[in-house]
């Protein structure tokens, strides 16, 4: 990787940390939340809401069920897009970042697992995440039932619930305007790993 390449990924993690922290100044009610947009095999995409976890020079990291839709759609075709929207920033800021996916290591997870509160780890090993569920007594019961075989001892990490990691190759800085005069800039790596920078017509 060039330096030339390094820059450029280093200006924009810094810009990224910069609107984060901004975010939070300005009361975003979650600078965490983002969309993360998935496709299956057949092209068919799906997006939901999730919360940043984690992220460095290595990407930006979310928990979830590896056998969810999402998780399976990753799996199967790991690439995904990212979208942090903070309205109260400056006029505007969206953040989209695109890249190749891949899982966490397993200390990293444990970790992570390690740090959430008990009820969320509970709910980790008694949700079936994206199956059908009958009723939500079904569901409270396998709650209940996991409370009484993890009492008193620390809850461990489910095998298939884990971090997946979105490497950014794609980080595009979307600014408001009057008019939707808006300012982007768009950092881009090739497959090549040489990166450039480039502003977007509005």
């Amino acid at each position: 990787m060039s330096t030339a390449t390094t820059t450029l990924l280093s200006e924009a993690l810094d810009t990224f940390a910069t609107l984060f922290d901004e975010a939070q100044a300005a009361g975003e009610p979650d600078r965490t939340a983002m969309t993360v947009a998935t496709a299956a095999l057949d092209g068919r995409p799906s997006a939901r809401t999730v919360l940043l976890k984690a992220w460095d020079e290595r990407g930006f990291v979310f928990y979830t069920h590896l056998d969810g839709r999402k998780g399976r759609e990753l799996q199967e075709n790991p690439h995904a897009a990212l979208l942090f929207h903070w309205p109260r920033v400056r006029k505007g800021v969206q953040v989209r970042i695109e890249g190749p996916v891949v899982i966490v290591a397993d200390d990293e997870a444990d970790a992570y697992f390690a740090s959430r509160p008990r009820g969320s780890q509970l709910g980790a090993w008694a949700s079936k995440q994206s199956e059908v569920l009958d009723t939500r007594g079904t569901f409270e019961q396998r709650l209940a039932d996991l409370e009484r075989e993890f009492e008193g001892r620390d809850v461990p990490r489910p095998q298939r619930w884990s971090g997946l990691r979105v490497r950014p190759d794609r980080v595009e800085f979307w600014y408001g305007a009057q008019y939707r005069l808006h300012e982007r800039w768009l950092y881009e790596c090739d497959c090549a790993g040489d990166c450039r920078k480039r502003m977007l017509y509005p």
